[in-house]
Parts: C-alpha cells; sequence; structure tokens
C-alpha cells in the first residue's frame, strides 16, 4: 500500500489501534510541568508539536477541520451554519471502512448528530448522559433555582423513557462528583469498553474532555493548588463566568478577578491531565498501549482578560490558535520537540498514514498533510510536506449579533461589540502574523520579536503585508462579506440550546 506520494506505507512502524484526545480550550501557553505533567510525560517519550495551530478559534468548525482535514469555509460549518455536511468524508468514516471498530465520546454539545459529528462512529457517547438516552436532561441540571428545575424536568420527564430520564436527573442532581464534567465518567466508561472488548479488532477511539472550558470549577483540593495568594475558593469560584455578557459591559472584572478566574482555569487543566493519565492507565491495563497511537491536542485556546476578552470568541490571536499537540506510539515514539508549522488539519493524513490505510476521497477533498514524514526523516528535499504557513478562519460571528440582541437587548449591545460582526481570516508563518477582515481591517504582527501580537507593523512593512495578503487569497480567494446564512436553519433540542448557553456559546 502507497500513499500518493507513492511512499510504502507498510514500511513505515504503523500502529494498531488510534486514540485521538481533544483537551477543548487548553490553550499552549497554559501548557507546562505543573498544570499538565501526563502531557509533558507523553511529550518527552513521544513527540511535541510546538507550533501547532487552530484552524478556528472555537469547536464547532475547528472540529470539523479535525475531522475532514478541511478549512472552515471549505467545510462550511460555522456560526452561521453550525452542521458537519454529508457530502464531506470523515476521519471515522475513513477509520470504520478499514475495518476499525469506530467510539467517539463526547463532552461538548456540539459534537452530537444534531451537528453531523456522529457520521463513522459506531458508537457516540454522550459524557453530559449518565444514561445514554436521545433525550437531553440537561435544561434540568442548569437550571437556576428548584422552580426552574422542577419545570424543566416535567417539561422533559416524558420525552422518551420517563425511567432513564429520572434516572439521569437524579445523577446530575444528588450524586454527580463535584467539579468534574464528565471525564471521570469517559476515562471509567473507556476502560471498561477496553478490558470487556471480546474482539481483536483494531479500534479508532476520538474522546473530548470538556475541561477545562468555562465554567472553570476544578475540584477544591486542585483549585488551592493554583489560586493566587489571598485568594481563596469561595471567592474565586464565586466570580461571574459570563463571557457574552462579559463582551457586552453587563458586568466588570477586576485583574484580581482575572488572575483568580486564570488560577481555576490551571487547575482545570491539571484535573483533566490526571484523567489523561487515568486513559493512560486504562491502555496499559488493556495491553494497548504498545500498539496503540496517542494523538493529544486541543480545538483552540482561552483569552482570560488577555486584550480584553474573556472566552475564545471573535478573533484570531494566537492565543486561541496556538494549541498543545502531542503524539506517542509508533514512528512518533522518542521523536522529541519538532517546531515546524502544523495545523489540527493534518491530523486525518497523519492518523490514516500511521495506521496504514489510504482513503482516496478523504485524502482528495483536504488540505491536510501528514505529519508522519517530517518525524521520519523521510521528508528530506521534499518541500511539499512542509508547512511555511498556518491559515485560520472565522468565517461568522458566534454568537450572531441577533442572538446577543435578543439576550440583552437591542441597545445593550456596545458599539465594539457590533464591530465583530466581520469575517477575519489570518496567514502565520514563523515570523510574521497577518490578519484580515471584511470590515476593511488588517494587522501585522512580527511574532519572533512580538508573541503577544501587540504592535501592528502594517506600516512599517507594506510589502510583507502585499504579500501574505495575496497568499490568503491564493488561499481562499478574495475576502467578501460575512455570508452566515440562516443560523436557524439547524434545530436544536431546548436542552442543547441550553447547555450551549452555559457554556457562552449563545
Amino acid at each position: 500500500m502507497s500513499d500518493s506520494n507513492g511512499r510504502d506505507l507498510e514500511s513505515h512502524d504503523t500502529v494498531e489501534n488510534v486514540v485521538l484526545v481533544v483537551l477543548d480550550t487548553a490553550r499552549a501557553e497554559s501548557i507546562g510541568e505543573r498544570t499538565t505533567p501526563t502531557l509533558r510525560r507523553l511529550a518527552k517519550e513521544g513527540v511535541a508539536f510546538e507550533n501547532a495551530f487552530a484552524p478556528a478559534p472555537w469547536t464547532l468548525p475547528s472540529h470539523a477541520s479535525m475531522f475532514t482535514g478541511t478549512y472552515p469555509s471549505e467545510h462550511g460549518a460555522h456560526g452561521g451554519h453550525p452542521y458537519l455536511e454529508a457530502d464531506l468524508r470523515t476521519l471515522p468514516e475513513a477509520f470504520a471502512d478499514a475495518g476499525f471498530r469506530t467510539v467517539g465520546v463526547s463532552n461538548n454539545t456540539w459534537l452530537t448528530e444534531e451537528f453531523g459529528f456522529h457520521r463513522g462512529f459506531d458508537e457516540l457517547r454522550k459524557g453530559w448522559q449518565y444514561i445514554q438516552s436521545d433525550t437531553d436532561m440537561g435544561a434540568v441540571v442548569r437550571g437556576e433555582d428548584r422552580r426552574e428545575k422542577l419545570q424543566a424536568a416535567r417539561d422533559r420527564l416524558f420525552d422518551g423513557n420517563p425511567l432513564i430520564n429520572a434516572a439521569n436527573v437524579l445523577y446530575s442532581e444528588f450524586l454527580q462528583p463535584a467539579g468534574d464534567d464528565g471525564a471521570d465518567r469517559s476515562t471509567t466508561w473507556i476502560a471498561d469498553w477496553l478490558t470487556s472488548r471480546d474482539s481483536d479488532r483494531p479500534f479508532f477511539l476520538f474522546c473530548n474532555f470538556i475541561e477545562p472550558h468555562v465554567e472553570y470549577d476544578p475540584p477544591r483540593e486542585y483549585a488551592e493548588q493554583f489560586l493566587p495568594e489571598g485568594t481563596n475558593y469561595a471567592d474565586a469560584t464565586g466570580i461571574r463566568q459570563d463571557p457574552r455578557a462579559y463582551d457586552c459591559d453587563q458586568y466588570e472584572l477586576s485583574e484580581r478577578e482575572f488572575a483568580a478566574l486564570r488560577g481555576l482555569y490551571r487547575a482545570e487543566l491539571a484535573y483533566v491531565d490526571d484523567q489523561l493519565a487515568a486513559l493512560r492507565d486504562a491502555l496499559e491495563v488493556a495491553d494497548k498501549w504498545e500498539d496503540t497511537l496517542l494523538v493529544v491536542c486541543a480545538d483552540h485556546g482561552e483569552h482570560i482578560g488577555e486584550r480584553g476578552f474573556f472566552g475564545h470568541q471573535y478573533n484570531l490571536y494566537d492565543t486561541l490558535l496556538n494549541v498543545p499537540l502531542v503524539a506517542h506510539g509508533g514512528p512518533f515514539t522518542g521523536v522529541g520537540s519538532r517546531t515546524d508549522l502544523v495545523q489540527l488539519l493534518d491530523l486525518p493524513m497523519t492518523l490514516l498514514e500511521t495506521a496504514g490505510i489510504d482513503d482516496p476521497a478523504l485524502r482528495d477533498q483536504g488540505s491536510g498533510r501528514s505529519m508522519l514524514p517530517a518525524v521520519t526523516g523521510a521528508d528530506e528535499g521534499d518541500d511539499a510536506t512542509v508547512r511555511d504557513a498556518a491559515f485560520a478562519e472565522y468565517v461568522a460571528p458566534q454568537p450572531s449579533i441577533e442572538r446577543l440582541e435578543a439576550r440583552f437587548g437591542e441597545d445593550e449591545i456596545p458599539e465594539h461589540v457590533r464591530a465583530f460582526d466581520r469575517r477575519l481570516r489570518a496567514v502565520r508563518t514563523s515570523e510574521y502574523k497577518y490578519v484580515q477582515g471584511s470590515d476593511g481591517s488588517e494587522r501585522l504582527h512580527r511574532v519572533r520579536s512580538d508573541p503577544a501580537e501587540r504592535t501592528d507593523r502594517r506600516d512599517d512593512e507594506p510589502e510583507r503585508v502585499r504579500e501574505l495578503r495575496a497568499r490568503l487569497e491564493e488561499r481562499f480567494g478574495p475576502l467578501e462579506g460575512v455570508d452566515a446564512g440562516d443560523d436557524e436553519g439547524v434545530a436544536m433540542e431546548a436542552g442543547t440550546k441550553e447547555r450551549l448557553a452555559d457554556l457562552g456559546y449563545l
């Protein structure tokens, strides 16, 4: 079997199983020995891509790129059209057609059949449901008082199996461990699944851990390790965490409060890192560690007060795009740190090639490149396998200005928020970052000397601006205004809408 460049795939050190873990909202700059020792150990034993970039700053378009190898404007899943269309080949479909058992564990409500992410999975579990059911009782969990919880339970209890619905409510309201948003349940289920399998069939396992997504609510013992001096757990967890309300000037946060929130965020990372350790242990106990490729990444990063932002919407700063990416197993073992520019949409071709699978449909539709030649040394002298630039897009604002008006009132939306109603795209090389907006805005940063992207150099280096603008047009075509389409075109269940509201999306 060979790939599109004629390489013999079986000559690589292929693996039997593939596990892809996404640490939702984990920014690269917060990864380290103290917050994520398990991930750092994996990086030392395997390979860490220090310059890995997401193609979009939020969950749905970024995961769609990871699943299809295409950019957001190519796969069309964005804030104005929150659905992955069925005419695109997906990574789980490729593994399924190659004979793999395909299992997904989602702890983010965007990653469900409602939004087209079920295709190719033999099983896709929803982590917010203790007993798997088509009826989502999440509205009960999110009721702010007893009256709201009782009303939500009455509205949904008899939609489907009332006994299962009641069990889900009982668990979520009284038995669910504090400080966990599904990660512990996910690793426990995966461990049980691995040890109870009665087949030698290879598997592809995808898991999204939603920690450290807002709201940051780590267990107390984790939070107390990372909170600033003089800030206690009760005060920190009492800080309001509502990014869209913060954007719209509904309330203010001091730098002291943001420092406390950063402490909670790092504690969330430490907690989910321990869950990653449990996942590794489960693979070892099941005797699957040695023949499994484990890839851990984030779908996007997070702003926690930096540049006046809270959350991960409305911009394309590296704080949102530079993500951790670590691989271990097969040819990725013992490689060390890499500084190559890579993108999350390179994952499909990388995972398939490492598993010895050639899927022409997925390969031909996408813009991804396998990272395998770089780590094996097979790319020497082959410029086609090395990226000299990474691209990102923000196709439509999420939530839309109309949704913000519906929530806060038309007169309550500040002008600086209305200015976010634009389309953004960016190109980043090892030295420069250029961002262009459909509102006519442009900025250029020399990221090597200005990693925080604070100094705009577009007036100082007009030739560089023209060069990078041309690269964006070559990649995506001329930039036009926002064409969000009908953001109500995909019907969402009531429980899903409330779950997304809790996550700061609506």
